[in-house]
């Protein structure tokens, strides 16, 4: 007797209308590359807003996800594998096809954490290659099985608090850059009356002489200039942790007023 077997489609979008032209594109890049490594390759997905069907002609993603449980990797095998892939991406569409690769072990890593870049791997991929796999975590996302692990929410937490810091770290970099903007624009300006320009603290000192007092700049110039170097001390020797958008942003545009003070005396 013959068991008669009903086989679910577990992909959720299974009916929707993917773009044809992308798949097509994807498939023949996943025949070349397969046919060249072989096992070595255990999936191959197109995934991205080409595999959601929402985007417009652009860029077509492909995720290649290569065998480092059987197969010893070694510094041969990647180049060999690399020169391959660029072959092949070469032949097929090099302007729209873009492929990351990601290890067996890394994306089990990935999916046993419930890490959010495998979630979104899973969940979004068409498989174009799968040596029966990756279908199978697919089907377990998508019936709530993959879940995110305490460590994994942590980690992202404590992510996000180092993301914050860094992001008053750049904004203090950003008012170090627009310190350097007022110091160089100086000395150009300086050079350009024929004086050799000073040490940084004694910049708005000059400007106040040379071209405050002699009436090509307004004294706003020498107040900007020495206000400038005085907060670039307080930042670089960790004086000032806290400057806030709206502050650089004041500080910006006073730059920008001094750049044009200084223009004028170049032209």
């Amino acid at each position: 007797m013959k068991l008669k077997i009903n086989h679910k489609h577990s992909h959720p979008h299974y009916n929707q209308k993917y773009p044809k032209a992308e798949i097509e594109i994807a498939r023949k890049l996943a025949k070349k590359v397969y046919k060249e490594m072989g096992d070595f390759v255990v999936a191959m997905t197109l995934f991205g807003s080409a595999a959601r069907g929402a985007h417009k002609k652009h860029d077509i993603d492909v995720l290649i996800v290569i065998d480092d449980v059987h197969i010893q990797i070694n510094k041969e095998l990647i180049e060999t594998y690399r020169i391959i892939l660029a072959k092949s991406v070469a032949s097929v569409d090099p302007k729209r096809l873009h492929v990351q690769t990601i290890s067996w072990t890394a994306l089990w890593e990935y999916v046993r954490a419930g890490d959010p870049v495998a979630i979104n791997i899973l969940r979004d991929s068409i498989s174009l290659i799968d040596t029966g796999f990756f279908d199978v975590l697919q089907t377990l996302l998508f019936q709530g099985r993959i879940r995110p692990s305490a460590e994994s929410i942590q980690t992202y937490f404590s992510m996000a608090s180092a993301s914050m810091a860094s992001s008053s770290a750049h904004i203090r970099a950003a008012v170090i850059d627009l310190y350097w903007t007022s110091i160089n624009a100086a000395h150009a300006a300086l050079m350009t009356i024929g004086e050799i320009p000073p040490s940084p603290a004694h910049v708005a000192d000059m400007i106040q002489k040379k071209l405050v007092d002699t009436g090509r700049v307004p004294a706003r110039s020498a107040t900007l200039m020495r206000h400038m170097y005085l907060l670039s001390k307080h930042v670089m020797h960790g004086n000032a942790k806290k400057i806030t958008g709206e502050d650089y942003d004041r500080y910006k545009r006073h730059v920008k007023v001094f750049l044009k003070d200084m223009e004028k005396i170049i032209k």
